[in-house]
């Protein structure tokens, strides 16, 4: 709670109402680009802020790149589970297990 996230392109505050393709979920924090394009290229940081702490951290740049083989988008599906195999929880406290997929 009262966390906002921002990302920068290359050292460079994303303009997100610039380019409908760009979206950051102020809930996660992720970054969605959708159809990457070759300027899209490049390091990618993101800024997390907390008004109340009146703080301000960066993780650290990621990189994307295009593929040299020029094949996008065409992989076969792949289902990515990012939890334990064992989740322990406190009675009443919320637990998040995130899954990613890709594919065409």
């Amino acid at each position: 709670p009262g966390l906002s996230y921002t990302w920068l392109f290359n050292n460079t505050t994303l303009d997100l109402e610039e380019d409908g393709r760009r979206f950051v979920s102020q809930a996660t924090g992720s970054l969605y680009l959708a159809k990457v394009e070759p300027w899209d290229v490049g390091n990618y940081t993101c800024a997390v802020s907390s008004a109340e702490a009146q703080r301000r951290v960066w993780g650290p740049p990621t990189a994307l790149t295009l593929r040299g083989d020029g094949v996008m988008g065409e992989y076969e599906p792949k289902i990515e589970v990012r939890f334990p195999e064992t989740t322990h929880a406190a009675q009443g406290s919320s637990v998040r297990l995130e899954c990613f997929a890709l594919g065409k």
